[in-house]
């Protein structure tokens, strides 16, 4: 591994890529702490860990939904977007026409898509003011008016929004590639360290309370985090497992005799994944319940 990125920084036009993604990805991470003016952030961080669908999004999103800041919707918008995009291009005739055109065709389709985006990440912004409730809105910044501070949030996480979009279609143009799946693997990874800290935080306590006498508590923290760190371990090979696995058709080449010499009678495979659609399938419903 550390050889392959030796490799990869030697080379000037990979290095570059390499460089500009994470620039990128930290200028996501910078608009995922700059907070919205109109929320009462204490009150928020509460309506999100109370909601499992918000809280969701917000796992999504590197915790940006539960601080109130600007990326809070993240690329959720975009993802479905480019799902129910694929959906109608399947089902309607004019986009099926269209996007068989060769590369005009998907140019015309990204330029939908980035109409359906905005459509999405206006719909989902006043669906999380009103799943907020006016609990955690502060309208008094906005002359006290309500319906002048539902626009302002509409506005900035709409705008949000369509900037990680943004990002990840450079990332994917100009950086390593795939920049929707780079863009959530850094909102994801982001929340780390804070689960880190959490879980050794259990560990001193449960050694505090086995050091006081409370066995049962004691032993419940200091087993229970590494069976937790075991278990994590395990599901990630297993995830990975099933996103890599694929069925192998076999294929009998028959022989076949050109001029004088025989060729074929070989056998081979098609590779075929199991698991196609990835984790798509569960972003989206999730998004659409």
């Amino acid at each position: 591994m550390i050889e392959t990125l030796k490799n990869a920084f030697a080379n000037k036009d990979i290095r570059k890529k390499i460089l500009l993604t994470l620039l990128l990805l930290v200028v996501f991470r910078i608009g995922c702490y700059i907070p919205v003016p109109g929320l009462a952030r204490g009150l928020l961080t509460d309506a999100v860990t109370t909601n499992d669908f918000l809280g969701l999004m917000s796992g999504v999103t590197g915790g940006a939904l539960a601080n109130g800041t600007l990326f809070a919707l993240g690329i959720g918008p975009y993802i479905n977007a480019s799902i129910i995009m694929q959906l109608l291009c399947v089902g309607i005739p004019a986009l099926e026409r269209l996007s068989k055109q060769g590369e005009e065709g998907k140019k015309k389709i990204s330029q939908i898509t980035r109409f359906v985006t905005l459509l999405l990440a206006i719909i989902q912004s006043v669906g999380i003011i009103l799943a907020f409730g006016n609990s955690a809105l502060t309208p008094q910044y906005f002359l006290g008016q309500d319906w002048l501070l539902w626009i302002f949030m509409i506005v900035v996480y709409s705008a949000g929004a369509m900037l990680t979009m943004w990002l990840g279609e450079r990332i994917t143009e100009y950086g390593v590639g795939n920049g929707i799946s780079m863009i959530l693997f850094a909102g994801i990874v982001s929340r780390g360290s804070s689960v880190v800290v959490m879980m050794w935080q259990y560990l001193v306590l449960g050694y505090e309370n086995l050091v006081a006498g409370a066995t049962a508590s004691g032993l419940r923290y200091l087993i229970g985090v590494p069976a937790l760190v075991v278990i994590f371990v395990i599901l990630i090979g297993f995830i990975v497992l099933m996103t890599k696995a694929e069925r192998r058709i076999p294929i009998q080449y028959a022989k076949r005799v050109v001029g004088r010499k025989m060729y074929g009678g070989q056998s081979s495979y098609i590779p075929v994944n199991v698991n196609m659609s990835g984790v798509m399938p569960i972003i989206f419903a999730s998004s659409l319940m």
